[in-house]
């Protein structure tokens, strides 16, 4: 590898920890906001920094104060040069992962069993849209012995291409007085499945109406 390319690394490695720094500290400043990703699009004249959350006003602030403190909170902890946050509302937080896992661990929280948690948040994701869900809670669950539980509803493809493009996740943790819960989510979103994979649901319901198709035709032969 010649000074050249591994230069080239050390500046993609350097990208990569920096942007993961400061997805960590949003995901800390903007958890009551519904903190669902960032994005960075650096130019000669400064940085834009996009925040996704599911409620803009809590991060926002009251005329604007608590935008304004977070944009110097991070030019001055990462040094981006005249850095420009803006604020983004995700439209359906209920198939962002990471607002999902987030919510699993406030309601656990709060004391709502672990269980009835899981199936809330399965049920509300699937409504949304989702082709399937996993969730996935880890922990001194119901005794002093550490164990799992897996919740599933669709289809989440597991594994290859199909499931890089098409499976959102996220991984959280929440400290209750048994012990640390760890929190896992994944999403199939239906929007992002290649063309040629399709759900069994809509497989089945094609065949009943090409069932019911030919069963009228021939119906209407008979009658002639």
């Amino acid at each position: 590898m010649s000074a050249q390319q591994r230069t080239a690394v050390r500046s993609i490695l350097s990208a990569r920890r920096s942007l993961a720094e400061l997805d960590e500290f949003f995901e800390s400043e903007l958890k009551e906001a519904g903190y669902g990703g960032v994005e960075v699009e650096r130019s000669p004249v400064g940085t834009t920094i996009a925040v996704f959350v599911a409620r803009p006003g809590l991060a926002i602030g009251r005329r604007g104060t608590g935008i304004k403190d977070l944009t110097e909170k991070v030019g001055t902890r990462f040094g981006f040069p005249n850095p420009q946050i803006a604020v983004t509302e995700v439209t359906s937080p209920e198939l962002n992962s990471r607002i999902m896992a987030a919510r699993i661990a406030q309601i656990v929280s709060r004391g709502t069993a672990f269980r009835r948690a899981a199936q809330w948040s399965m049920g509300n994701i699937m409504n949304a849209g989702a082709a399937g869900v996993e969730i996935s809670i880890a922990g001194k669950l119901r005794s002093d012995r550490s164990h799992g539980e897996k919740y599933r509803a669709g289809i989440v493809p597991k594994s290859g291409d199909t499931a890089d493009r098409s499976v959102s996740e996220a991984t959280t943790d929440v400290l209750l007085k048994l012990g640390l819960y760890g929190i896992k989510v994944k999403i199939a979103l239906k929007d992002a499945l290649p063309p040629d994979f399709q759900l069994k649901e809509d497989v089945k319901t094609e065949e009943k109406i090409e069932d019911a198709i030919t069963q009228t035709q021939g119906t209407s032969q008979a009658g002639s």
